[in-house]
């Protein structure tokens, strides 16, 4: 299937790498398939979620246990059953960033990260239960700390 998209330009992306959100993401709750991209470059930290069913929507993603090794993510029961998560090593953590102009400010989002279950590939964007994460988290010198691209 072809997408033409507002950040990537005309990409080619196969059905079974759609992952569905079937509740979509807070704020974005009408696009309910994405698909996970990258630059080509593997050494960084950063993805994408691409929109499928809304091609000019794309959110910057990074692990963040990249740069918090120690972050766990504590979510409800009913979250584990709509993602209906079998095996957590089939479960791909990510945290939404948030690049503003001064690049210095950028944010990832703790408290809610974005979980993918590689299983079924389903998605879903959870609020941990950890009250010490934040929504924005500033992320610019922990990834120079370890050396990480920006």
């Amino acid at each position: 299937m072809d997408i033409d998209t507002r950040h990537f330009g005309k990409i080619t992306i196969k059905d079974e790498d759609i992952i569905d959100f079937p509740e979509g993401i807070p704020g974005f709750e009408g696009t309910k398939k994405f698909v996970l991209l990258d630059d080509g470059d593997k050494s960084s930290p950063f993805r994408w979620l691409q929109g499928v069913d809304n091609p000019e929507l794309a959110l910057v993603l990074i692990d963040p246990r990249y740069f918090k090794p120690n972050y766990v993510v504590d979510v409800n029961d009913a979250d584990v059953e709509i993602l209906d998560i079998k095996d957590t090593d089939k479960v791909l953590v990510y945290s939404i960033v948030v690049i503003p102009e001064d690049v210095s400010k950028m944010t990832a989002n703790l408290k809610a990260p974005v979980l993918i279950n590689t299983e079924n590939r389903t998605g879903k964007q959870v609020v941990t239960e950890n009250n010490d994460y934040k929504v924005r988290h500033y992320i610019m010198e922990e990834l120079k700390l370890i050396g990480g691209q920006v």
